[in-house]
């Protein structure tokens, strides 16, 4: 791969700055209680267990000795700076969509940050995949180096396009994926499931949303809608949850025209049809029916439209029909208690029912949001939020 010149690249530290704080690097690479950029930050897969590494400045452990060719193809390529394979957790597979210019500018920015002398932590990949090498034949199946389609400088749809594919990496976690790890592009966008790390060292399971434009995901979202979400952690529809609060930590700093843009795209986006799942039909909607009216109804309404300043609206609702219910149940169970911040106090008043709910009631709470309100969604089972607990 032929790599531009840095001299000739209209780039900058500060745009670097801006860029690095929507594409969550201090989240992936700064662990909690360590240094900016230090890495070390965990993370489990299902091949094994990665940690971050240090992409300060440092001589020793961090890339303070890389010059711009190496840094360009770790971005686009994903290898090291002694030619190695890096493993796709580094999501080089959006970051290789970014203009010339925007990586440029993380070039310039990450040589300005204080250099931290920490060392690396080494991984602990299961057999066959503590061999790198391997991902040489992982990247021919599902690595494409080119650029997003979306002009970065063009109409707000495509620049709104090249955010979500390239530096936010929005698929990382809202595209499922396959065997092998890699993204089922054929259902971009249209919700994963993923892990994360709680007290204890335990882990819970999460669903990403569908933030597609379709019955599923956004379709009651409008664009003003979408960025004020990414911009205050709330709209009219629903509040942060989750893992997803990390996240917001990048996005409340976009840009206004970015944030615009990016609601343009993603309620642009139309979605394969998803198959209709009317699994529900057999689970106990009567009962859950029953806890949505007596714990629910004050605050989110009979029809579901919410009360203003103290239930979102549950209609055709992208966290509630997910197809993997995890944080669905999750909320249910948590509500505001649930570390680390699924939400804050000046975002919601939702009351945590795990203490006040058998499993049972859940479950049949949760069937019954997935079946109502223009929600068209597959049945919960009491085991599913036994797995929460």
């Amino acid at each position: 791969m032929a790599v531009p010149a840095l001299a000739t690249l209209d780039h900058s530290a500060q745009r670097g700055a801006y860029l690095a704080s929507i594409g969550s690097c201090n989240a992936c690479h700064t662990a909690k209680g360590g240094r900016q950029f230090a890495g070390g930050v965990k993370f489990k897969t299902d091949f094994g267990t990665l940690y971050s590494t240090n992409i300060t400045p440092d001589t020793t452990y961090g890339i303070g000795t890389w010059d711009f060719a190496q840094f360009y193809r770790a971005m686009k390529e994903g290898v090291g700076d002694g030619g190695e394979h890096l493993y796709p957790a580094f999501p080089y597979t959006h970051f290789a969509k970014m203009d010339d210019r925007d990586i440029a500018s993380l070039y310039a920015y990450f040589r300005t940050v204080e250099a931290q002398f920490v060392k690396n932590r080494d991984n602990a990949m299961r057999f066959p995949f503590n061999h790198r090498d391997l991902l040489y034949f992982w990247k021919r199946l599902f690595h494409d180096g080119t650029a997003s389609p979306g002009n970065p400088q063009n109409t707000a749809h495509d620049r709104g396009r090249y955010l979500v594919e390239s530096i936010l990496h929005c698929s990382a976690c809202h595209t499922p994926r396959n065997a092998l790890g890699g993204l089922n592009e054929g259902k971009a966008l249209q919700g994963g499931t993923y892990v994360d790390q709680v007290a204890n060292g335990a882990y819970r399971q999460w669903a990403a949303a569908d933030i597609t434009g379709g019955p599923h995901g956004l379709a009651k979202w409008d664009a003003s809608d979408i960025a004020l979400y990414l911009k205050e952690g709330r709209n009219r529809h629903t509040v942060i949850h989750g893992p997803m609060g990390e996240v917001f930590e990048a996005t409340k700093n976009l840009e206004e025209k970015d944030a615009a843009a990016i609601g343009i795209y993603l309620s642009e986006v139309e979605p394969a049809a998803r198959r209709l799942d009317l699994s529900w039909l057999r689970s106990g909607i009567q009962s859950g029916e029953r806890v949505y009216t007596v714990h629910c109804g004050t605050c989110h309404l009979p029809d579901g439209n919410g009360a203003e300043n103290l239930g979102v609206s549950l209609r055709q609702n992208p966290l509630v029909q997910a197809k993997d219910p995890s944080t669905l149940i999750n909320v249910i169970l948590y509500g505001p208690e649930l570390p680390p911040p699924p939400f804050t106090s000046n975002r919601t008043k939702m009351p945590a029912y795990g203490k006040r709910l058998s499993d049972e009631d859940i479950a049949n709470l949760a069937t019954y949001l997935r079946s109502s309100f223009d929600n068209n969604a597959g049945m919960v089972t009491a085991e599913q939020v036994a797995r929460q607990r």
